[in-house]
């Protein structure tokens, strides 16, 4: 219906892909499309949301034409096979600014005005922020004034049966993303619940016999985590003493070894230490 409100003529059937991406070479920038269509007679259709401004609109255009274009036409194909293609901007500001609510783009002869190039690609941008209600269906002034409108805004009644069906859609959304966000909340309670002791042991310290949630793990894992603070200051380990450590899980040995490494002074002072 909001091609058929921008476009101004019926669209029997349209296939829709939401985040297209069209990227032929590692070297070459590839491009995401907001929203991808195609009707009944291969005509293609690409809408972009556009909120900040954006003086390379029209390059960016160009680029998003013949990247739908590369994809459309495939090797050995002839030209007359290729498609016609739309390429639609929504702004939330005016792009061209002349208080237009929609802006409409076609190759034509600089010496001929009336004659046009006829190369099936078109570009429209649509402006929020347009004057000429008289110059445009009634329809496309509500829904851009319902895009524009802020989050409070837009809860109200535009009088318009498509802004009401894309009001309830984002409802829908918004009640979605809630339900969506309790259940990942509690299976984080039940995941915690059943790891107690685990996440802070991780965080702590390290993860050895912590993964049955065990107390003496989560201990053990608080005190080598201690140790290895402590043992920073010295520098890199010798590996030898690093796998004594990784490997150990007398809770004695660990505390002895603490305070060890809090008396030394040096390397030599630490391993001796730790071997007594």
């Amino acid at each position: 219906q909001l091609l058929e409100m921008v476009l101004e003529f019926p669209i029997e059937r349209v296939e829709v892909s939401k985040e297209h991406s069209l990227i032929y070479h590692p070297e070459h920038k590839g491009v995401r499309l907001d929203v991808y269509a195609r009707d009944e007679n291969h005509t293609h259709y690409n809408v972009e949301m556009q909120v900040g401004k954006d003086a390379s609109l029209p390059r960016r255009s160009r680029y998003y034409h013949s990247q739908i274009d590369m994809e459309l036409l495939l090797s050995g194909a002839s030209y007359p096979e290729l498609p016609d293609s739309y390429v639609i901007f929504i702004c939330d500001y005016d792009p061209c600014g002349k208080e237009k609510y929609k802006y409409t783009f076609r190759s034509c002869c600089e010496e001929v005005s009336s004659l046009a190039l006829e190369d099936g690609s078109c570009t429209i941008y649509l402006s929020t922020c347009g004057k000429n209600d008289r110059e445009v269906s009634e329809e496309l002034v509500k829904f851009l004034r319902y895009v524009k409108a802020d989050l409070a805004g837009s809860t109200a009644d535009f009088e318009d049966e498509f802004v009401r069906r894309l009001q309830e859609a984002v409802r829908k959304v918004k009640e979605s993303r809630e339900m969506e966000e309790r259940y990942m909340l509690l299976e984080e309670l039940l995941k915690t619940e059943r790891n107690e002791g685990r996440l802070e042991g991780l965080a702590e310290g390290k993860a050895e016999g912590l993964a049955e949630g065990k107390l003496e793990g989560m201990a053990v894992g608080k005190l080598k985590g201690k140790l290895e603070t402590v043992l920073e200051g010295f520098g890199s380990l010798p590996t030898e003493l690093s796998s004594r450590i990784e490997s150990e899980t007398d809770m004695g040995i660990l505390e002895s070894w603490l305070k060890a490494a809090r008396e030394a002074e040096s390397m030599e002072e630490l391993i001796e230490g730790m071997r007594q």
